[in-house]
């Protein structure tokens, strides 16, 4: 069985025991969290819409932390302009424990 959730503006596709990495969630490491907005659920058939508008997912976080980082270098030719910027973008891994419907 799967489901798919949305969470920080992006879906994803999660089993139970899955382990994914989702933008930052205001939660401490070893909590539980619900992600109720899930869009569609799969057992043998595909459930969407009113099917699943009870339906939610558990998540336990296992970690906080920052991805690695990504330089931005923006240059224009022949004014001399260039500029050199780095970025780590802030994300919480869960490991899903059980889709309720």
């Amino acid at each position: 069985m799967y489901a798919i959730i949305a969470t920080g503006g992006k879906q994803y596709k999660v089993s139970e025991g899955d382990v994914i990495k989702v933008e930052k969630l205001d939660v401490e490491e070893g909590n539980t969290v619900t992600f109720d907005q899930v869009i569609a659920v799969s057992d043998d058939t595909l459930k969407v819409g009113d099917d699943v508008a009870n339906a939610s997912v558990s998540a336990t976080v296992m970690e906080q932390g920052r991805y690695r980082k990504v330089i931005v270098y923006k240059y224009k030719r022949k004014s001399g302009y260039h500029k050199k910027n780095g970025h780590r973008q802030y994300f919480t891994q869960v490991k899903i424990d059980k889709i309720n419907l």
